[in-house]
């Protein structure tokens, strides 16, 4: 069992800021900024590649609840709202879940960088479509 089916299964205590019978949102034990949060389906999908659409819409929407309350009440400027797929993409915990991350200024710690490639769009829009 997973470490956050465990925390979904009350075996090991959390920070919640939301409950229901389908989606579990807690407080992340390392607060990359005050009021990071983790909003996690209780039913157990790797990640959200293999949720149901449904599913995957109804976690998306109460991400959107919660992010809009966290960010009025903690009087943040902004949030990122991530959703990491795969160890490569910095998944650390194989339980899907979205981090709602507070953004309250450029000098918080949060930084996320895009470099600029010259790939071949035609090639990859290609690749991408093909049957």
């Amino acid at each position: 069992m997973c470490i956050f089916c465990k925390i979904i299964e009350g075996e090991i205590p959390s920070r919640k800021v939301y409950e229901d019978d389908d989606i579990l949102a807690i407080l992340d034990i390392s607060q990359t900024t005050m009021g990071h949060t983790l909003v996690m389906p209780k039913k157990h999908y790797d990640d959200f590649l293999q949720m149901p659409e449904n599913e995957f819409g109804a976690l998306m929407e109460k991400v959107q609840q919660i992010a809009d309350q966290i960010v009025k009440r903690m009087n943040a400027k902004g949030c990122n709202i991530l959703i990491n797929t795969g160890e490569t993409a910095g998944q650390t915990v194989r339980h899907v879940h979205v981090h709602i991350i507070p953004r309250y200024d450029e000098n918080d710690t949060v930084s996320f960088s895009f470099t600029e490639n010259q790939y071949d769009l035609d090639e990859i829009l290609k690749k991408i479509k093909e049957n």
